[in-house]
């Protein structure tokens, strides 16, 4: 938000992309396997709460000033952010491995039928995600000549950003 709307955009691409990798996962079986192991459950879960606090410190060690201070191809970084954020979440791997095989015919080609379930999540994601990074770059312009809000709103984001990853980290499998 704080960052313009081709860093929002660019973000929402990367949450697509990633939700490839899930599909990618899924179909190749490896998301059974995070269902099945505790051990790499629970890898896969730190890894992502380790991310979110290291977001989460960036976010309240901003003082501010970086509001829309972002480059036009500084938008790839954000990208490669929402494509982490999605790709290491562990509960997205959970939701297709649950989700996806529900719309497979298992007298037909499984695998393909799992990539074009996954290819339609992301569009829609994509079709969902953008128009919300969009929206949220125009607020970075009203930022933009408010630093002081900016600032409030980084420690409240890194303060999300930390509670989620405590949240995330304490979670549980419900099956």
């Amino acid at each position: 938000m704080s960052h313009g709307r081709r860093a929002g955009i660019g973000f929402a691409i990367g949450c697509s992309l990633g939700c490839l990798t899930h599909t990618i996962w899924a179909t190749l079986g490896v998301a059974a396997i995070v269902a099945a192991s505790d051990v790499a459950f629970t890898a896969l879960k730190f890894v992502g709460a380790t991310y979110l606090v290291y977001l989460g410190v960036r976010a309240l060690r901003s003082r501010g000033e970086e509001v829309g201070a972002t480059e036009p191809e500084a938008s790839s970084r954000f990208l490669l952010r929402g494509f982490i954020a999605n790709a290491i979440n562990p509960k997205v791997a959970l939701f297709f491995l649950a989700f996806l095989p529900q719309f497979v015919n298992p007298q037909g080609p499984v695998g393909r039928q799992m990539v074009w379930l996954g290819l339609g999540f992301a569009a829609l994601t994509l079709v969902i995600f953008v128009p919300l990074g969009f929206f949220s770059g125009a607020i970075g312009v009203w930022l933009r000549r408010r630093p002081g809000v900016s600032r409030w709103m980084g420690r409240l984001t890194g303060t999300l950003f930390i509670g989620l990853a405590i949240r995330l980290a304490l979670a549980r499998r419900n099956f």
